[in-house]
């Protein structure tokens, strides 16, 4: 029971991570954290005890931890503004700006069917330009503050 209870903190600390750095707006759902982070611990003993190679039982459980997390919009935002907002922003600002845009960019997102390998896709570059143009009329309306 202790090794278990290990296993699912682990996976717990593991999606918190993630979801922090690349889905904040999910980061404080817990339910979703914690049924995620059992399912993954679940998925890595049972793949063991199936007799699968550590590998691949880490695999297994970290394909159903970050199934449907891997294309980020607040990742696709802070690069919008790292690559095309550079000149009028710090460092620092990037993340909390990201943070309070997101809302306004949805309805554009909304349009785009966002898959884990969408970044790989030629909706991509679409979806960067119309956030880019977004972004910049925000800007104009709203200042960066």
């Amino acid at each position: 029971m202790k090794k278990q209870i290990q296993d699912f903190s682990y996976y717990q600390l593991k999606l918190k991570d993630h979801l922090e750095s690349s889905f904040p707006e999910k980061a404080g759902d817990t339910n979703f954290i914690e049924q995620r982070s059992r399912w993954a611990a679940n998925a890595y003993e049972g793949a063991f005890r199936a007799g699968n190679a550590i590998e691949k039982c880490d695999e297994i459980a970290d394909y159903i931890l970050y199934e449907n997390l891997h294309f980020s919009k607040f990742n696709t935002l802070f690069e919008v503004l790292n690559y095309e907002f550079a000149d009028i922003f710090d460092e620092v600002e990037y993340r909390d700006f990201a943070i309070k845009i997101l809302p306004a960019c949805e309805e554009i997102f909304n349009h785009y069917e966002l898959t884990d390998d969408f970044a790989y896709t030629t909706d991509y570059d679409l979806l960067y330009t119309e956030l880019t143009g977004l972004i910049a009329l925000w800007i104009e309306e709203h200042g960066i503050r």
